[in-house]
């Protein structure tokens, strides 16, 4: 049986442990400056809050004489005690600082050998001490006093490389969403439980890989390459890119006006008594490229995107609202979606690459610019994102990340149009097929398309 007692305490009731240890089979301090900066800003922004949780600590002592060994949470509590370093050597001459004296890290005590360790250490010490000289008394006391950890003491080693395992391979190795969902449901303190619970209705009902593959194919790609950036991979370091602006801050910049605007009027405009009467609702103005507003808005953004991305994915389906919009055929844009949805290789990896990067043209440009000359566009598209497939012979996902981050690509040229010219102006290329061979068996139904369009290269 595992001996859990979990307490939350303080930060400075941490501190009091003076036993605390790094083991030697824990990995290097590899905090960077982002991570050390993120906490710093939490600490600062959430300082009106009464308390503010900065994770879980995990230590195991075997009984009450032993070192408190660090099993999960060294990364933070060594930061924890930069922090608290750059505090004695920023404030120590302040009259203020007396009530803080007592308070000290004995992980400070400790030798490191490891060269990451010490480059790190010391790189993060100067980054805290240059960020600390935005810190005052208050923010000073919000850190040791009401920042606060989940401490968990476990007796038996085994066992607590047991619940080390548990937290980092399935309950801790969450999904870079599952990190952004803690984050946005922080904005939202002064919501009520109620209006919590209807935000994040969508999320929770939706598929964990479903949601995975929304954000990792579709969301993160199109912010990302719409700003010539890479976006090969989503991981937990790149959820910035979903965090924006609060309306709750009381600093208010140039920029967050038209956004304070929309959210406030759709609000003001959706409560009003006359929606009793005549039951219209005004959904919110989302842009897929738009800077994010944290909180109620981020989850309608990802409850709003995920059903815009149902509309792209699904050519055979009958009813597909694309297919119903194209009127004229001769532009060949329904035979492009009815291959796209039948051809024999459709579905081998590089192939199901360049099928992400064309629906993601297809949803970023729906979202500009509605219905537009869709048929003209879903042919300049298809001939754009499917040469790769034509003349490689296999397509990585290196590739169509590049091709997407492209600056002369048509995510480029989407995100800084004003109406659809510059798109029908970009200039697309013959292709010559893999091997020289127009009838490729694997890509002959495309190469196909490609010839009847005028693109294969003579």
């Amino acid at each position: 049986m595992i001996d859990l007692e979990p307490r939350i305490i303080s930060i400075a009731e941490a501190f009091e442990n003076k036993n605390l240890n790094i083991p030697d089979y824990q990995r290097p301090y590899k905090w960077t400056e982002k991570n050390v900066k993120q906490l710093l800003d939490d600490i600062r922004l959430n300082k009106e809050s009464s308390d503010y949780r900065l994770g879980t600590i995990v230590v195991h002592q075997e009984d009450e004489i032993s070192d408190l060994d660090i099993v999960d949470g060294q990364q933070r509590m060594l930061t924890l005690s930069l922090i608290y370093l750059a505090i004695t050597e920023t404030f120590v001459d302040d009259k203020f600082y007396k009530k803080y004296e007592t308070i000290e890290s004995s992980l400070l005590n400790l030798e490191f050998d490891n060269l990451i360790s010490q480059k790190n250490l010391k790189a993060n010490y100067h980054v805290i001490l240059r960020e600390i000289r935005n810190f005052d008394e208050s923010t000073i006391q919000f850190f040791y006093h009401h920042c606060k950890v989940v401490w968990v003491v476990i007796s038996n080693i085994s066992e607590a490389f047991q619940f080390f395992d548990s937290q980092n391979s399935r309950g801790k190795d969450l999904y870079p969403q599952d990190l952004l969902k803690a984050f946005h449901l922080r904005e939202m303190a002064n919501n009520s439980e109620e209006e919590k619970k209807l935000c994040v209705e969508y999320w929770e009902n939706l598929d964990q890989k479903k949601l995975d593959k929304l954000f990792k194919n579709y969301l993160y790609r199109i912010r990302n390459w719409s700003k010539g950036r890479s976006a090969e991979e989503f991981t937990k370091n790149e959820v910035d890119v979903f965090k924006g602006i609060s309306l709750d801050d009381s600093q208010e910049f140039n920029f967050t006006k038209t956004h304070r605007i929309n959210h406030f009027y759709t609000e003001m405009y959706n409560r009003d008594l006359n929606r009793n009467i005549d039951g219209h609702k005004l959904d919110y103005p989302f842009q897929l490229d738009q800077i994010m507003v944290n909180g109620q808005r981020f989850f309608e953004f990802v409850s709003h995107y995920g059903k815009e991305v149902e509309k792209v994915k699904n050519f055979n389906d009958n009813l597909n609202e694309i297919k119903l919009k194209i009127k004229d055929t001769k532009t060949k844009a329904l035979e492009i979606l009815n291959q796209l949805d039948t051809y024999d290789a459709r579905n081998r990896t590089g192939d199901l690459y360049v099928r992400n990067v064309f629906n993601c043209c297809l949803l970023y440009y729906l979202d500009k610019f509605g219905y537009y000359k869709i048929d003209e566009v879903i042919v300049r598209f298809f001939i754009w994102v499917y040469t790769p497939r034509i003349e490689q012979h296999s397509v990585r996902l290196r590739t169509i990340d590049n091709l997407g981050a492209d600056n002369n690509g048509f995510f480029k040229i989407m995100r800084e149009s004003i109406n659809t010219k510059e798109i029908f102006y970009k200039e697309l290329h013959s292709v010559k097929p893999y091997g020289g061979n127009s009838d490729n068996q694997k890509t002959k139904p495309l190469i196909k398309i490609f010839n009847e369009l005028k693109y294969i290269a003579s």
